[in-house]
Formats: C-alpha cells, structure tokens, sequence
C-alpha cells in the first residue's frame, strides 16, 4: 500500500507525539517533525508513548514548514484545523498525501492556512469540547487516508 505522511508543525505535548509516532510505526506512515518542538526529543514520556516501537518508525526533523514540504514528496497537501469548514472525509488521499497538524495549544500557524486555504479540513465536533486531542485527531485522519487509498 502506498504510504501517507504525517507532519506535525511545532508539536507541544510529548505523549500525544509519542502516540503518532506509535501509530505511524503500526501502519507504515512517515513522521515529520518541525521544529521548534515544544519538549527534549529525549524526553522519557515521549519514549513511553511510544513504548518499544521507535526503531520502527520512520521519523524526519525539519527546521520549518517549508522543508517539510520540500522533503517530502510530491503527494497533496492536506490541513486539519477545528475551524475549517471541509470534512476530513472530503480530502484528496492519494498515494504520498501529506497530512499536516499544527501545535495543541495554537493549531497551524495562519501564515500556513493562508497559503493551503482550500486543503483545510476538519474533524467534526458536536460535543461540548473546542477541540479532539491531537493524537485522536491524527489516527483519525491517518485511518480515512489508507481507508481510502486501500477501498476498505
């Protein structure tokens, strides 16, 4: 199955990355990380969420968003943001799409959304909560991806 790519724009918490990177290791996704992150790469809860299964993820750094684009490949580019209007559902996952997350704490940075307006997409919401935790949201995403590149 072709594979999709995760990036993750100035992450904050490092459990929430140390669960992406456990489920990008279980279904074969890159990792994109751009930095600044919000935590030591070292940190001891980051290397527990992800519990044993590092070695079996493959995890890029990028200085900035630009890079991460740059280096990682040619396939669509998708945003996830709670105040888009698109359903995630509607996203164009081709093989090598690009899945791009900003920060816990302040999403993507509007410079980012300004430049991608019509690939922006949300998880819809109809709780009382703002927002999904970052790691729920990217399972999400990474599943209706291969959801629909493999016709399940």
């Amino acid at each position: 199955m072709d594979k999709l790519h995760v990036i993750l724009v100035n992450p904050q918490i490092p459990p929430n990355t140390g669960n992406i990177a456990r489920l990008c290791g279980a279904t074969g996704t890159t990792l994109h990380l751009v930095h600044p992150l919000g935590f030591d790469i070292d940190d001891k809860s980051l290397r527990r969420a992800g519990l044993d299964y590092w070695e079996h993820v493959e995890v890029l750094h990028h200085d900035s968003f630009d890079d991460a684009i740059s280096k990682s490949g040619d396939g669509p580019i998708l945003l996830f943001s709670a105040k888009a209007k698109k359903n995630y559902t509607q996203g164009d996952y081709k093989p090598g799409a690009r899945l791009v997350f900003g920060a816990e704490t302040t999403g993507l940075p509007d410079e980012v959304k300004s430049r991608h307006q019509d690939a922006i997409y949300l998880i819809p919401i109809w709780g009382k909560v703002r927002s999904l935790n970052l790691s729920t949201a990217v399972g999400i995403v990474v599943y209706e991806g291969y959801r629909q590149l493999a016709g399940w």
